[in-house]
């Protein structure tokens, strides 16, 4: 199980466990005491693409899709389709036989774009040696699932009785003030969480509830803020 180097609100640390909290499934498609199966099959070919069919048909090709069906291979389409491979075509649909390289657009809040550059390596900051802090930052429940979408949470668990303690603190304080609480990375805990080398970096909120001598202490990870649109003038 995975582990996680944790600092509370007076500065003390310790290592902790933590595990993905499941959603809950799904209601099943299907009749009573059937199962249901999904397969794919094919519903076009190249040769029924639109460049293919401007090439050999013109611009104007409906009356030509009305009179003969070109866009349909009745010798392969409907066919029921396996295991595939991923297949990169160049911009004239010529298969590419090396991987492209992979460059970076960056947008502004306005959707114009300001730079390309090549993907830039970023190291792990969740682990073992490196501790997540929290922060000062704390907002009102209702406040928080409001204005973040989460994409994950996580589950915190203790190891033995002095992190049992050390979480159902934390856990009580921030249900009795019904907060969550912002962690953080680097020293002063002020980066986003990034819990794998290139992973996508979150911001999380910590939650805590408790029953009794059981606790649950959740963190909630985000990279979307939800604002409202500007009213255009």
């Amino acid at each position: 199980m995975p582990k996680l180097h944790l600092t509370n609100e007076e500065g003390r640390n310790t290592t902790v466990q933590f595990k993905a909290v499941k959603a809950q499934p799904s209601p099943r498609l299907g009749l009573p005491g059937e199962a249901v199966e999904f397969y794919r099959y094919l519903s076009a070919v190249r040769e029924g693409c639109h460049d293919m069919l401007v090439a050999q048909h013109g611009e104007d090709y409906a009356q030509a899709l009305v009179d003969g069906d070109p866009e349909v291979d009745m010798e392969q389409v409907g066919r029921r389709i396996g295991a595939t491979d991923v297949v990169y075509l160049d911009d004239a649909g010529e298969v590419l036989y090396a991987a492209p390289e992979v460059i970076e657009v960056i947008f502004d809040a306005a959707g114009d774009e300001v730079e390309r550059r090549r993907p830039k390596d970023v190291a792990a900051n969740v682990n073992e040696g490196e501790p997540v802090h929290w922060t000062s930052m704390k907002m009102n429940r209702r406040l928080v699932v409001r204005r973040f979408a989460f994409r994950r949470s996580l589950q915190l668990l203790h190891v033995d009785g002095l992190t049992y303690d050390y979480l159902y603190a934390m856990a009580k304080d921030l249900d009795e003030e019904d907060k969550m609480v912002l962690i953080g990375a680097g020293t002063k805990g002020k980066d986003p969480l990034i819990f794998q080398h290139n992973g996508s970096p979150y911001r999380g909120f910590l939650e805590g509830r408790i029953d009794g001598d059981r606790y649950q202490l959740l963190l909630h990870l985000s990279n979307l803020e939800l604002k409202r649109p500007e009213v255009s003038q």
